[in-house]
């Protein structure tokens, strides 16, 4: 019997249109009737997770920021969180300016950029973020932030990557959200650790845990789930590390999970 699923938001949860559709939010408010925790995991800010964790009606911490951020949503107590070494985040940001790579950094959970671009401001309608523009960038350095983002075309991001990691060291986790996002974050900041404490904090253990993604962020929680879940629409690497791959993010492909996996083992166990 499944205790606890964590879900991943865009193109996972949330259709192309993205919206949470009405056959999906039933499934989740059957699967928290039965007595599973559900949650949300996702690399967006928790600002922006809340909003869609408060439509879908659930009171539980989600992980945001990659996993950097553990918060609950009643309380808005941190659970778990951590900060993109410092020593990192300086070497990252003179590392753009040289370059004049777009970088975005989360502070107090709000969004900053050195100069407001057309990267920053599609994201910014993408994900329905206000941002804020700081030209002084040693402003923003000394500030504590869970993740830091790269925008730019997907193969010269491939090949910054290696870089990166190079530069920066293993203090940091760097990975892919979509195609065109790099995303920086420390290196315990991820979906797969966050589910690690969440299912401890739950009191299940994690081969009771089932985790739904689409990108290669969320490998690490689909490996660390007792069921890794991949959607029809994932990235072909998740499918091939998938237990069970389910309909599409436009196929409500969250439900087919729920129904198969959660609500059927409850129906058998009644």
């Amino acid at each position: 019997m499944y205790k606890l699923i964590a879900i991943d938001i865009d193109d996972t949860l949330i259709n192309d249109d993205k919206e949470v559709t009405p056959a999906t939010q039933t499934a989740l408010e059957q699967a928290v009737a039965a007595g599973v925790v559900v949650t949300l995991a996702t690399g967006r800010a928790y600002a922006s997770a809340q909003a869609i964790a408060r439509q879908t009606g659930l009171n539980v911490p989600i992980i945001t920021y990659q996993g950097a951020l553990v918060k609950n949503l009643l309380d808005e107590k941190v659970l778990y969180e951590r900060y993109v070494p410092q020593d990192a985040v300086r070497k990252l940001f003179n590392y753009c300016v040289e370059h004049d790579l777009h970088l975005q950094t989360y502070i107090d959970d709000k969004l900053y950029a050195r100069e407001e671009n057309q990267k920053l401001v599609d994201y910014g309608k993408l994900n329905k973020t206000q941002y804020y523009i700081e030209p002084d960038w040693e402003k923003l350095v000394p500030q504590k932030t869970p993740k830091m983002l790269i925008i730019d075309e997907p193969e010269f991001l491939d090949e910054l990557a290696p870089i990166l990691r190079e530069l920066l060291g293993d203090s940091v986790h760097i990975t892919k959200s979509k195609p065109y996002f790099l995303e920086i974050m420390h290196h315990e900041g991820t979906k797969g650790l966050a589910l690690e404490f969440l299912s401890a904090h739950f009191g299940c253990d994690l081969s009771e845990t089932i985790a739904v993604g689409d990108s290669w962020n969320d490998h690490e929680m689909l490996e660390a789930a007792g069921l890794g879940v991949a959607m029809e629409n994932a990235i072909p690497a998740l499918k091939e590390i998938a237990d069970f791959i389910t309909l599409s993010n436009n196929e409500d492909g969250v439900k087919h999970v729920i129904e198969k996996f959660i609500l059927e083992n409850a129906e058998q166990q009644a």
